[in-house]
């Protein structure tokens, strides 16, 4: 299907045989809550994803003779928002990363074609199944830590902090390298982090969700120490430290309540291990290992862990200390964080805000405004555009998450605005960390674009307004009242 006219392609899956941009579908190897994981190959001469036509090597230098598998999103209708948006955040990822510890990034497609990764298939088992075979012997637990501690540094070196640090996403070479994978919650700090900017809930997954994931922090590196610690803690006693809570309630409860003690479970834990994994598992991150690098060289050298009251406790926190806890956690959040950068990057990196309503607006609306936000980001040459939709649900009563033919009506919006921004992002260059794609879901829509800016701090909001009707006028139009309550400064667009 042409690329210019392609809007979804959700309604014809894929099956052996197949192939999508050049790739030969081979054989299903998994299918997930979220994706599909196919095993292809390179179909000589044909390879092109977005590529295509920009002269680009059939493969990737380096990535020649892999093993290859391609991750293709699970989209139905009516699926979780953070789903799609997860995709999008891992296809933007994933590039951005290299080294042992990941998967090798081979090529990708998107919602416009077909949604897509392609990447090296790595030729080893994760630590799930490890699980069931929990508690394992102590040397075993130590490896295991000391090998992802080791993964965890080096992505953090990259400025990536995974933040779904669990068994499924740990798996091993056949040589025993740790590769993390699944990178769909992950945040990058050189890249825009959508899934904090479209949602306001906690992201992760429960057993392994750190405190400060919890109150919605996603930029610190040591969420992912905690969630190790939850993993050593399951390995060395055979039970999760947190249960496996499946509300916020649920989740809230680390903040005040401390584990059972390993060495309680497991009389045969060194003190020092206890030490190591309760310190991973402490409620404020300053009081954890401040590195994994430094978590790895404690369990590769214990003799040199300093023991603390943590090492001998034998009993979890008592009644009173969970109250004063508790007490002081109601309403606990953290003080509000500037966007990344120091003061003088801000004023060079303004957030323009172009609020499209890709389903109803005229052409001529649309040309106008493209238009529009193409001189500003012309003038501002550090600008980030934020590109953002909004699918009005209803307040009352069941909402439409599919249109007539079945096709998901968020990636609908999601390749519209893809198909609006097309030519500015040609003209401009304008790459991951520079242009983004929001479709947002509320019952007001002016509303849902104040919010999104306030949230995300944008600079510059600019929008379409049609034409005045009397109706327009005494009810108030989306535009006039996003210039009401907007903070920052809105510039209105009329063909």
């Amino acid at each position: 299907m042409d690329a210019e006219g392609a809007t979804d392609t959700q309604t014809a899956p894929l099956k052996a045989g197949d192939v999508v941009d050049g790739w030969r579908i081979e054989e299903k190897l998994h299918t997930g809550g979220m994706a599909h994981l196919w095993r292809v190959s390179a179909v000589a001469g044909e390879v092109g994803g977005e590529a295509r036509g920009e002269g680009a090597p059939l493969l990737p230098p380096g990535t020649e003779g892999l093993p290859l598998i391609m991750k293709v999103p699970r989209i139905k209708g009516g699926e979780d928002p953070a789903s799609i948006v997860g995709f999008e955040v891992e296809r933007m990822i994933l590039p951005a990363l290299q080294g042992p510890h990941v998967p090798r990034y081979v090529a990708r497609g998107d919602f416009t074609r077909t949604p897509y990764i392609v990447m090296e298939r790595i030729d080893g088992v994760s630590l799930r199944p490890r699980l069931d075979e929990a508690p394992l012997a102590i040397d075993e637990v130590i490896e295991i830590g000391s090998r992802v501690a080791t993964a965890l540094h080096e992505l953090h070196r990259q400025h990536l902090v995974h933040l779904d640090i669990k068994p499924s996403n740990i798996l091993q070479r056949p040589d025993g390298t740790v590769v993390l994978v699944d990178f769909g919650l992950s945040r990058h700090d050189r890249l825009p982090d959508l899934l904090e900017e479209e949602f306001a809930l906690p992201m992760g997954t429960g057993p392994y969700m750190s405190p400060e994931q919890v109150q919605y922090v996603r930029n610190d590196p040591r969420s992912d120490l905690f969630a190790l610690g939850v993993i050593l803690y399951h390995f060395a006693t055979g039970e999760r430290p947190f249960g496996a809570p499946d509300s916020v309630r649920g989740l809230r409860r680390r903040l005040y309540v401390d584990p059972v003690p390993p060495r309680a479970i497991r009389r045969d834990c060194p003190p020092w291990l206890q030490e190591v994994i309760l310190k991973c598992l402490e409620v404020k991150p300053e009081r954890r290992w401040q590195s994994a690098a430094q978590l790895a060289l404690a369990l590769q050298d214990p003799h040199q862990v300093p023991l603390t009251a943590r090492a001998e406790r034998l009993q979890g926190s008592g009644a009173l200390l969970r109250f004063k806890r508790w007490f002081f956690a109601i309403g606990s959040e953290p003080a509000q964080r500037p966007r990344l950068g120091v003061a003088t990057q801000l004023m060079k990196s303004p957030i323009v805000m172009a609020a499209v309503d890709v389903d109803n607006a005229a052409p001529a609306l649309l040309e106008q405004l493209r238009e529009t936000v193409r001189r500003i980001m012309v003038t501002e040459p550090g600008a980030r555009l934020a590109c953002v939709s909004v699918m009005k649900t209803a307040r009352i009563g069941m909402d439409e998450l599919v249109d007539e033919q079945g096709r998901s009506v968020h990636v609908r919006q999601l390749v519209g605005l893809k198909h609006w921004a097309r030519p500015i992002s040609r003209e401009l260059d304008l790459d991951d960390g520079r242009l983004t794609f929001h479709v947002l879901e509320a019952p007001d829509v002016a509303g849902a674009i104040v919010e999104f800016a306030e949230r995300n701090q944008a600079d510059h909001i600019v929008m379409g307004a049609r034409g005045n009707s009397a109706m327009r006028r005494y009810l108030g139009s989306v535009s006039s009242q996003v210039v009401a309550q907007a903070e920052c400064t809105v510039t209105v667009v009329r063909a």
